[in-house]
C-alpha cells in the first residue's frame, strides 16, 4: 500500500516494559502525544511481537527516542525478537521507575503509567500518562532516528 505514510518520516522509538519477571522490547514507529492537558502519549505495538504480550501484562511502558548514531540499537531491538533474543543482554541499561527497563545512552526517553488498551487491528495502542522522564543535555529537535533511517531493518516479526 502506498500513500501519505510513504512521505511521513517521524521519529522512531523503542518502547520497553517488564511484567511477570520478563523484560521486553521493540522499535516503534508509531507514536505520538495525543493530549496536552493532562499530558497523554499513545505507542502502538504489535500483537505479533513479545513486547506486545509483555506489555499486556505490564502497569508502565517505556519509551526512548535513539539518536541518529544509535542505528545498532534500533537493529537490534527491531530486527531480532524478543522470542528467541535476549536483546538486554545486548544492551546497556538499567531498571527505571516501576522497573520499567530503560536504555542507556539515549537522548530522551519518559516512563508512562498505562491508562488504557485500544485495538487498532494489528496493533494495540497503549494511552500513556509520562510519570518520570529525561532528556540528555544538548538534545535538539531533528536529532533523532526517524523512519527514513530504518526502513531497511527487516522485522524480526511481520507486522501483524
Amino acid at each position: 500500500m502506498t500513500g501519505m505514510a510513504d512521505l511521513e518520516d517521524g521519529p522512531m522509538h523503542v518502547v520497553t516494559a517488564a511484567a511477570g519477571g520478563r523484560l521486553a522490547g521493540c522499535l516503534v514507529g508509531f507514536a505520538a502525544q495525543c493530549s496536552i492537558e493532562p499530558e497523554r502519549h499513545m505507542v502502538w505495538l504489535s500483537k505479533a511481537n513479545l513486547t506486545y504480550r509483555v506489555a499486556s501484562r505490564a502497569a508502565y511502558l517505556g519509551v526512548h527516542l535513539l539518536g541518529p548514531g544509535q542505528r545498532p540499537l534500533a537493529e537490534l531491538f527491531g530486527g531480532r525478537t524478543g522470542d528467541d533474543t535476549d536483546k538486554f543482554a545486548q544492551a546497556r541499561w538499567s531498571a527505571g521507575p516501576e522497573g520499567v527497563p530503560l536504555l542507556a545512552g539515549v537522548p530522551a526517553w519518559y516512563v508512562g503509567r498505562i491508562e488504557g488498551r485500544t485495538d487498532g487491528g494489528d496493533h494495540v495502542g497503549h494511552l500513556l500518562t509520562p510519570v518520570a522522564s529525561a532528556v540528555e543535555r544538548g538534545t535538539r529537535r531533528g536529532s533523532v532516528l526517524t523512519l527514513a533511517d530504518c526502513l531497511d531493518i527487516t522485522p524480526g516479526h511481520p507486522a501483524g
